[in-house]
């Protein structure tokens, strides 16, 4: 098993699934998207990813709100309400009798195009939506033993070309950021600003703790993760001081602990940047805390 944030137990079920393609069911090995689809061609698309536990989809209309947000920045006009999307999730769900412990991912790219172009003019159709929810519980090994991360020379791109709060299927700088990080020998990417303060990781927020203080970037960035928001939001509740600032490699190196949230794996312990052991090289006191509080969360979402 390959060490990392989005680490999974093996479930046989996942062979058999079926996926959801533009109002149809597929079986797994015969769901497939035209080599003319925008998304394949030059990344015009966006998604979300969510979790469903005991049939409950976990702050989804947080999800939504963002992808319908990504939509409305990258000038793509969804055909479809979010009722209907959700229907067509449950639809998904249901087909696969699918209750807990499941993570939906949903794309929605502006549609097939009538030649490979970026021109958006030459789309001939209305955009393509692919549903694929999966059996999937996090790693508890990974959690346990905390993960490492090493600092690409792949910055976060500015908000005037590529705002890094967009959710787009344009994702190869962070694949580039990975394969730095992975051939360094470290588990995934912690990625600088423009500024070279510390911004995110690769596919994940990045959090540190100094002290009896939570610090996480400015999130001018970043991705503002769903997870992100949620865990400032149980600091705030909690009476845990928790800053949205500038800080640098200088900050990370000294600190108590560090961890990185995401919608899949939660709050996962940082133990190691660039060969510095963090702390006690363990998940810290502070991460756990944020874990339990975090989980209560999540139970209050599922019993709303």
């Amino acid at each position: 098993m390959i060490s990392g944030t989005h680490n999974a137990i093996e479930d046989p079920r996942n062979k058999d699934i079926k996926i959801f393609i533009n109002g149809e069911l597929f079986a797994r090995e015969e769901a497939k998207i035209s080599v003319f689809d925008s998304g394949y061609l030059v990344g015009d698309g966006i998604w979300e990813a969510f979790r469903v536990h005991q049939g409950q989809m976990i702050f989804v209309d947080k999800h939504l709100d963002r992808m319908w947000q990504s939509a409305k920045v990258i000038g793509l006009k969804l055909p479809f309400s979010k009722t209907e999307l959700l229907q067509n999730v449950r639809k998904t769900l249901d087909a696969n009798v699918m209750k807990d412990h499941i993570h939906v991912r949903v794309m929605v790219t502006r549609g097939f195009k009538k030649t490979p172009s970026q021109d958006p003019r030459l789309t001939i159709s209305g955009p393509n939506v692919v549903i694929i929810a999966e059996h999937k519980i996090a790693s508890e090994e990974t959690k346990n033993k905390g993960i490492t991360l090493f600092t690409s020379t792949i910055r976060r791109g500015s908000p005037d070309y590529l705002d890094p709060r967009l959710n787009c299927h344009s994702k190869l700088h962070e694949v580039q950021a990975l394969i730095q990080a992975l051939e360094a020998g470290a588990d995934e990417a912690l990625m600088l600003d423009v500024h070279g303060f510390v911004a995110t990781c690769n596919a994940t927020n990045f959090f540190m703790v100094r002290g009896e203080e939570v610090w996480t970037s400015t999130g001018q960035y970043c991705m503002n993760g769903i997870t992100r928001g949620n865990v400032i939001q149980v600091c705030k509740e909690n009476n845990i001081i928790c800053k949205e600032k500038n800080f640098s490699l200088f900050d990370v190196y000294g600190a108590d602990e560090c961890f990185v949230t995401g919608t899949f794996g939660g709050l996962t312990p940082v133990i190691k940047v660039d060969g510095r052991t963090i702390g006690e090289g363990t998940p810290g006191t502070v991460t756990s805390q944020l874990s339990t509080l975090y989980k209560s969360l999540v139970e209050k979402e599922i019993n709303s």
